[in-house]
């Protein structure tokens, strides 16, 4: 699987009597049997405000590549897809619980994650042989 691009933004209100802003959408497109797909992760806004009780990172941005500050919301769909491979077969997905949503950033090798980020920017994709490579394997 050939990662090609990770991106996450808040969404805005597209009317009044909508609740669009209480949400964030975080995208991973990736290229797989030469189709392009794009996984969509829609989640609680307010869970951004967690990130640093379940992740190592204190403060958004996350990390930087090159010239690019890679934010909290750029890697939850991608986290999501190392997590649970079978989304790859999915293009949307909603996260609306909390423990839900902690749970899919359990056992991440979050030192990792910069070089797919780096591969991006340089390479145009980063190619993933196996999302276990991310994931803390038990001693």
């Amino acid at each position: 699987m050939l990662i090609r691009r990770c991106k996450g933004y808040e969404l805005e209100k597209a009317q009044p009597n909508t609740s669009e802003d209480f949400f964030n959408r975080s995208e991973v497109t990736f290229v797989e049997d030469g189709n392009e797909k794009t996984l969509h992760v829609l989640y609680v806004r307010y869970f951004d405000e967690l990130f640093p009780s379940f992740t190592p990172y204190e403060q958004d941005p996350i990390f930087t590549v090159g010239q690019r500050e890679v934010c909290f919301k750029d890697i939850v769909a991608l986290v999501c897809l190392l997590k649970n491979p079978g989304f790859r077969h999915r293009k949307r997905v909603y996260i609306n619980s909390e423990k839900e949503f902690q749970c899919y950033f359990e056992h991440v090798e979050f030192d990792k994650l910069p070089e797919i980020f780096s591969a991006i920017e340089m390479n145009n994709g980063y190619e993933l042989k196996s999302p276990l490579l991310f994931i803390k394997q038990p001693s």
